[in-house]
């Protein structure tokens, strides 16, 4: 045999899509899958996003059709995040039963039941007229156990409308705990929470607070998410806490910059881990393909394979019917 001989060859399980296919580590399902999706209150279209192509703020009724059409092409769930009319320092609208989330839970617990689970993301920032995640003390800082009560009141406020997972994003301490306190108090044992426990302050949300109406008046939210070079440690420690208060599954957030925390944490834990891939992540990309500078398509899907690949169980992203679709096809 010649020397020079290659021993072993790789590429013969790369030659074919099909062989490809057979043999590929890491697959995607539409029921991993997550649509965010935003209602605004008093407004008669849909609003496109400027900074997010192709995502808007919807109406009820633009939101319950695209719910349908989620649910049709077999997303698992959709999270969503409400923009009111009014605003104030405590966020009143976030636990009011009239409040535009609440009213679209409704809605949407009616119109697709089962066939899709409704989340919803259970913060202030939306809902506060500074912006920030919380209720201020006199000196401008977040007042962290003030703020749980209204955690807990906006909780128990969704789960009554018809949230069938409260996502508690606001990273205050102990947020987890005061609302599995309230949701059982109020005979919502059954519902369960999807901790968003790493989530850090990072620069990919711009887009985000175009869509959800809420960056900070003054500041940023570097004082409450965790640092991007902060210690591996302290995501790990931020969801063994989550853990111990209650949390049935935990996030990471951003996804793409933390796929190295998303490791280790679903080496870590026994439960259902989620990534969300965010708007900054999802506007670079639609950027870049506007000016043909990318397969937008294939870039997509790999994005989402990297994440799966890392370790997310779930995967929330606003291209969550486009590639539901595409795998079903």
């Amino acid at each position: 045999m010649n020397a020079e001989y290659p021993v072993a060859r790789p590429r013969r399980l790369r030659r074919t899509a099909s062989m490809r296919r057979m043999v590929a580590g890491t697959r995607l399902h539409p029921a991993e899958l997550i649509l965010p999706m935003f209602v605004k209150e008093g407004i008669a279209d849909p609003q496109p996003v400027a900074s997010m192509p192709g995502v808007v703020q919807h109406t009820r009724d633009s939101l319950r059709k695209a719910a349908h059409e989620a649910a049709e092409a077999g997303v698992g769930g959709v999270i969503l995040f409400g923009v009111p009319l009014h605003k104030d320092a405590r966020g009143s609208a976030a636990d009011d039963p009239r409040g535009v989330v609440q009213l679209a839970l409704a809605d949407l617990a009616s119109e697709v039941g089962d066939a899709l689970v409704l989340m919803s993301d259970t913060c202030l920032d939306e809902y506060t007229d500074h912006g920030h995640c919380g209720l201020l003390t006199e000196s401008g800082e977040v007042d962290n156990d003030a703020t749980l009560e209204r955690y807990a009141s906006a909780a128990v406020a969704q789960a009554r409308a018809g949230s069938r997972v409260i996502a508690p994003s606001g990273m205050m301490d102990g947020q987890v705990g005061a609302i599995r306190q309230a949701l059982d108090a109020d005979g919502f044992t059954e519902i369960p929470i999807l901790a968003y426990s790493a989530k850090y302050a990072s620069a990919f949300y711009g887009p985000f607070r175009d869509a959800a109406e809420c960056a900070p008046q003054f500041g940023d939210r570097s004082a409450y998410q965790q640092d991007p070079a902060g210690p591996i440690g302290e995501a790990l420690r931020e969801v063994r806490l989550d853990l111990a208060e209650g949390a049935d599954a935990v996030m990471v957030k951003p996804a793409l910059a933390y796929l190295d925390i998303l490791r280790q944490i679903r080496d870590l834990v026994e439960v259902p881990v989620a990534a969300y891939q965010v708007s900054g992540e999802y506007a670079m990309v639609e950027a870049a393909a506007a000016n043909g500078w990318i397969d937008r398509e294939r870039i997509i899907m790999e994005s989402l394979v990297a994440i799966r690949r890392s370790g997310a169980d779930m995967i929330l992203t606003y291209w969550a019917t486009e590639v539901a679709r595409r795998l079903r096809a």
